[in-house]
């Protein structure tokens, strides 16, 4: 359930986006316990990206965004943020400015989130999952 948008430079080779994707998956494995987890890569050339007004002024900085279930705990928040911008920086590394990498966490409540024609807050298996989470 949990989905990733990752923004960010063409250029990365496929066994390093393999390799970020694997560890981005981990990480919201860890936090989460739950399956499906779906990473979406958009790359851009430097032309199509504007950093305070001026395209291609210099090193693409990475935007993350983890669209996730409600999650309360912030040292789970913190290690799952730190993880995936480390993932992100390895990855990168020498192509964009991981330095300055944005994650943004976008919490669902599972009233928000529908899947296989209902809506999550009627699956007692997830409704159960979550209130284990958070616990």
């Amino acid at each position: 359930m949990p989905l990733v948008f990752l923004e960010g430079p063409q250029g990365i080779r496929p066994d390093a986006k393999q390799k970020l994707m694997r560890e981005v998956t981990d990480a919201l494995s860890a936090a989460y316990h739950f399956p499906d987890v779906r990473i979406f890569v958009r790359e851009y050339p430097a032309g199509d990206v504007a950093q305070d007004g001026v395209a291609g002024a210099e090193p693409i900085r990475p935007v993350c965004f983890l669209e996730v279930p409600e999650l309360r705990d912030l040292d789970v928040r913190r290690t799952l943020v730190g993880r995936v911008q480390d993932a992100i920086a390895t990855a990168y590394q020498g192509l964009a400015n991981t330095d300055e990498t944005l994650v943004m966490v976008n919490h669902y409540p599972l009233e928000n989130v529908g899947f296989h024609g209902r809506l999550q807050s009627d699956d007692p298996q997830i409704v159960g999952l979550i209130e284990q989470l958070n616990r």
